[in-house]
Formats: C-alpha cells, sequence, structure tokens
C-alpha cells in the first residue's frame, strides 16, 4: 500500500516578508510585528548572491543579548547566509529529514532563483494529521 506523497509546495505558508540586506532590525520587527512573521528572508542581491534570513531568534542572540540598538544594526550583520532551502516537489518526509539533520525548524521553498514560500516543522505536521485524519473517514 502506497501513501500519497505530500510536498512542501502543498504545505509551504506565506508567512515572511523579504527585505533588503540593508534594512534595520527595527523595521525588520515592524514587519514581523504587523504580519505575525517569525522571520524576514533576505534578498539576494545579484544572481551571484545567496538568500539570507533573519530569524526572532537571531534578533535576540546578536541584538538584544549584545545589548545593540535595533536602529543601528541591518539584516545582513545577523543574517544566516546562506539559508538552506527546499525544492516545492520535495516529499515532506525528506524535509522533516532535512530539518532533523541540521537542526532547522523550517526553510524557505525556492523555486526558478525565487522563494515561493516557507515550510515548518509546524506545516509538515499539520498536513500529515490531515493526511492520517482523511484516511481514517475513508474507512
Amino acid at each position: 500500500m502506497s501513501r500519497k506523497v505530500i510536498t512542501c509546495r502543498d504545505v509551504m505558508n506565506q508567512r515572511f516578508a523579504i527585505v533588503d540586506g540593508l534594512t534595520t532590525v527595527s523595521d525588520a520587527l515592524r514587519i514581523m510585528n504587523s504580519n505575525n512573521y517569525k522571520k524576514v528572508i533576505v534578498k539576494k542581491r545579484d544572481e551571484h548572491d545567496e538568500w539570507g534570513q533573519v530569524q526572532l531568534s537571531d534578533i535576540a542572540k546578536h541584538v538584544i543579548a549584545k545589548d545593540r540598538s535595533p536602529d543601528r544594526v541591518n539584516c545582513y550583520e545577523i543574517m544566516a547566509k546562506p539559508v538552506i532551502s527546499v525544492r516545492p516537489g520535495m516529499d515532506i518526509k525528506y524535509c522533516a529529514r532535512l530539518f532533523n539533520s541540521f537542526g532547522l525548524s523550517s526553510a524557505p521553498v525556492i523555486d526558478n532563483e525565487e522563494v515561493i514560500g516557507v515550510v515548518s516543522y509546524n506545516d509538515i505536521v499539520l498536513s500529515w494529521l490531515d493526511y492520517l485524519d482523511s484516511k481514517h473517514e475513508e474507512q
């Protein structure tokens, strides 16, 4: 009995904003707070650059803990780069394994060099739960 393949595209969310690396942490926090996001994606400067990411935990570790002013720190100074990303067609079981291997809780979904969404452990588990519920209803 084979299982239905659930892909990253199926479960990804749109809870992120794309910002320039020169965006201040204060501005990034305003964007995150007003939209209830936990991260911003830092756009590539050119075709040879890589995507970056700033999460709330990065702000806590690199700004708050070091008593730095969020008005004077730019996202490029504290971002994770290059960010580990996933393909939209990746099976969520492999995505979960990737997260476990690298200690991730989320990753951008990149298609044709563009960020089209973000997938997280929460998205994976909740969609898997929906799948299990639908299987039980069929029986």
